[in-house]
């Protein structure tokens, strides 16, 4: 853990002001979860919640799913990271940061393809390897929670129709599943 030699003060109420600087770099936004956790040694530790965390395996299945039947790179973040990805590229994506790019997109709310005039979108911040072919953001009750993801290199975006359905349709389900 790292110490930021901040010090708030609770309020009446209960409540703690987390400065913005550390939201900012934390991108917790108004309305984002947070889950609360505590230690034996009485610390209190705010950590962001996600409602996709909990789909891991099963987004990590889809993501193998349309990877063997694509031959493309197939993942799927929340609003912050990759929770899961195809193949042997995991190790390369999943728990990594998406780049605000990303996110930008996400919060279009609109299914995103790539077109051959584009500047390409990274996938992740620590990365130039993957580039963003289509990305479909993930909504569900009005909240858009994370996305599917086809991902290819520089040399690599060969993706369609097909893959753009597939996106569409699995970021559909996907939302609906969130709302049960």
């Amino acid at each position: 853990m790292k110490a930021t030699g901040i010090v708030r003060r609770i309020d009446d109420l209960g409540r703690v002001v987390i400065p913005k600087e550390i939201r900012r770099t934390m991108r917790i936004r108004e309305g984002d979860p947070l889950e609360i956790y505590t230690d034996k040694d009485g610390e209190v530790i705010f950590k962001k919640y996600s409602l996709m965390g909990a789909l891991e395996d099963f987004a990590g299945q889809i993501c193998e799913t349309l990877s063997k039947n694509t031959g493309s790179v197939v993942a799927v973040s929340d609003r912050d990271s990759i929770i899961a990805a195809s193949g042997t590229q995991r190790r390369d994506l999943v728990e990594k940061r998406i780049s605000a790019e990303l996110v930008q997109i996400m919060e279009g709310r609109q299914i995103y393809q790539s077109k051959a005039s584009d500047q390409p979108v990274p996938a992740v911040d620590s990365g130039d390897k993957y580039k963003v072919s289509i990305a479909a953001p993930i909504i569900s009750e009005g909240d858009v929670l994370g996305c599917v993801l086809f991902l290819g290199t520089e040399n690599d975006a060969r993706t369609g129709e097909t893959e753009y359905k597939l996106a569409q349709t699995i970021a559909g389900f996907l939302g609906k599943h969130m709302e049960s």
